[in-house]
């Protein structure tokens, strides 16, 4: 019987220690990514158009508020210069496939080779897609960090 005890006593012991090692060492699980993608290039010949120099692309989906949203705010872009798309899910689901498109609202704006200059992933404000396109079709207006009218006065002026 004494030895059923330290048997007990010991194994309990081991158990202990063991629970304590295996907590010092856990390590957390990695985060993980979303898994979103957005494409990096489009093949205009998948598009109406395709002889205009920009394409704006919204990926969407008839039940998504959001999507009808950012739809609005495409849709004032169209030019002569600017092609507008809605690809809906239900309605162009090989195009979701094709371009891995998993959630939505996906905004591209891609040039007249396909490449993707820009891309949003949800809601985006009016402002920031309509400065995005100038941006993409006019490098020259893209400002970073500090627009002209708020810049510091340069050095000697």
């Amino acid at each position: 019987m004494t030895r059923l005890l330290v048997a007990v006593v010991i194994a309990a012991g081991v158990t202990a220690v063991a629970l304590v090692l295996r907590r010092r060492t856990a390590v957390d699980r990695p985060s993980q990514g979303s898994g979103w993608q957005v494409p990096t290039q489009l093949d205009r010949n998948d598009f109406e158009d395709p002889e205009v120099p920009w394409l704006v692309v919204v990926f969407s989906s008839a039940t998504c508020e959001a999507c009808a949203a950012m739809l609005a705010k495409a849709r004032v872009l169209t030019s002569a210069s600017v092609a507008v798309h809605e690809i809906e899910y239900t309605r162009d689901r090989a195009l979701h496939e094709r371009y891995r498109i998993d959630a939505v609202p996906t905004l591209v704006i891609a040039d007249a080779a396909g490449v993707v200059h820009q891309s949003y992933l949800g809601p985006v404000s009016a402002t920031d897609l309509w400065a995005a396109v100038a941006a993409a079709r006019d490098p020259s207006t893209r400002v970073v960090g500090q627009c002209q009218q708020h810049a510091p006065p340069e050095a000697g002026a």
